[in-house]
């Protein structure tokens, strides 16, 4: 069961996309072809096989253009699917239907590619214990939808912004002057209960970041046998994240090499979306 999300993010994401497709004139093409009056029904089909996410916000769509239109969701978010698969049933005025159409695609194939990628990766490492998450690598606009269909491919999230976590990553130890005083500097800053994250690229950097009371490393673009080093050097002491250039084909390689955690920006900013199409039925 996956938590959906918050309805107020939904009505503004579904706000957001319509007046990006409507403009100030609205649907020329469909106010022009189609009757007034037609009231049809279409099914939201899925074209190639994955995984489901964002389907209730794309159903959104149809409500937010027609109050009187209907969703009847055969699918859930999460739920694995094949080619062919009806995620939904939609009733209302034709003229609803089709202006809402491209809008509630874009998001729901967008949402099921990364769901579906997640997926892939998270089957790569099962087994293993390693935790697949996402990061702030997302789409401006689209990261409450990015970040929930990582979760509805089986992933986890990162931090969700630069609000919720600490993590002191190369650029803030230059402008601090190394990882203790950076550190330091935090602990003084924040709370106790915010967590500290401090992004390595060297091994010889580890053992700083640990003295310093780090509570995770991020291991950023280390080859697999440097991984597995720096897991045996931290010993349980932090939390160990490897990150940068992590594909779903190198992903097994990674989590043998004993992290606790994987992130991949490929998940939200490079999946393809999946085909997902909407089949108007005809009239009558």
């Amino acid at each position: 069961m996956i938590d959906p999300l918050p309805r107020h993010l939904v009505d503004d994401l579904v706000a957001r996309t319509l007046a990006e497709d409507l403009g100030l004139a609205g649907d020329l093409t469909t106010a022009a072809a189609v009757p007034a009056d037609q009231v049809g029904v279409a099914t939201v089909v899925a074209r190639a096989a994955g995984v489901v996410a964002g389907l209730d916000v794309a159903l959104a769509v149809f409500g937010a253009v027609e109050v009187s239109c209907t969703a009847s969701p055969a699918a859930a978010d999460g739920d694995r699917v094949d080619a062919g698969t009806v995620l939904a049933r939609v009733d209302g005025p034709t003229r609803a239907l089709l202006t809402a159409e491209r809008s509630a695609l874009n998001l729901l194939g967008h949402a099921c590619g990364i769901a579906t990628a997640t997926r892939t990766v998270v089957d790569a490492v099962a087994g293993t214990g390693v935790r697949v998450v996402d990061t702030r690598k997302t789409t401006p606009g689209l990261r409450a939808l990015e970040k929930h269909a990582v979760r509805c491919g089986g992933g986890a999230n990162h931090r969700f912004g630069l609000h919720d976590a600490v993590m002191l990553k190369d650029n803030h130890l230059v402008a601090a002057g190394g990882i203790a005083p950076a550190v330091a500097a935090v602990r003084a800053r924040v709370g106790h209960t915010v967590h500290i994250e401090v992004e390595v690229d060297h091994l010889w950097q580890l053992t700083e970041a640990i003295e310093a009371g780090a509570d995770s490393v991020l291991l950023d673009n280390l080859d697999d046998a440097a991984l597995a080093a720096a897991v045996r050097l931290v010993d349980g002491r932090a939390i160990t994240e490897a990150s940068g250039g992590i594909t779903p084909d190198r992903a097994a390689a990674v989590a043998a090499t004993g992290v606790d955690i994987l992130s991949l920006g490929w998940l939200t900013h490079s999946a393809p979306r999946l085909d997902v199409a909407l089949d108007l039925l005809p009239p009558g």
